[in-house]
């Protein structure tokens, strides 16, 4: 797991930490390192920009980040080049899963509004290993959607850094930002690269006083 440095509910998940989703024991060895309650509230994504308030741990139905105020409910989603990222506030926690279409749909913006509107603060925020703008092709059409973070892949091909936009629309906020690239990194998922149903976990929760 990838602990962002002073983050006090954070955790990015890699290849080698296991599919917590679905490995149920490896979640519970991680839970128990982690300090953290092992049932987890988790969405269907849909790349998207709703946002759920997780008030149990389960399923929550479809979203693309999850918003608790609850210190025994950890909050999770699953990627494998789109980006991670966890926003912590006042009393509060969100994690975002943002791929281009969320990115493009606002989904970070959504989660700091509720957060805002129920009342928490956000304080910081972490963005986690994701597909570097060195490595996601993409066509005109979504290249357009992020003017100012079209660049160039390693092999000339056309470009956009979702991360480096969603870093823009988190504000003001103190923000920590992964440098590892999910598409050259041996230690992480791709989709792009492998076409694996593997994913990263991403996991963050409210810490008990």
């Amino acid at each position: 797991m990838i602990r962002p440095p002073g983050f006090s509910g954070a955790a990015f998940g890699t290849a080698a930490s296991g599919d917590f989703r679905v490995d149920q024991q490896r979640r519970k060895d991680i839970s128990n390192d982690l300090a953290i309650p092992s049932d987890w509230a988790f969405v269907h994504q849909v790349h998207g920009a709703a946002v759920v308030l997780a008030t149990r741990s389960g399923k929550l139905g479809e979203a693309d980040a999850i918003v608790t105020s609850d210190p025994g409910i950890p909050v999770a989603i699953a990627t494998a080049d789109c980006v991670p990222v966890i926003v912590e506030a006042d009393g509060a926690v969100a994690v975002v899963h943002a791929g281009w279409r969320g990115a493009a749909a606002g989904i970070v913006s959504a989660a700091i509004a509720a957060l805002e509107q129920s009342g928490h603060s956000p304080r910081r925020a972490a963005i986690g290993p994701s597909i570097g703008p060195c490595c996601y092709e993409v066509g005109t059409e979504v290249a357009d959607l992020f003017p100012g973070y079209v660049g160039a892949t390693t092999w000339g091909s056309v470009s956009v850094d979702i991360a480096g936009y969603l870093h823009e629309q988190l504000g003001g906020l103190d923000v920590w930002r992964s440098s590892e690239c999910t598409y050259t990194s041996d230690e992480l998922h791709s989709w792009r690269r492998d076409h694996t149903k593997q994913r990263q976990v991403t996991v963050a929760w409210l810490p008990r006083d």
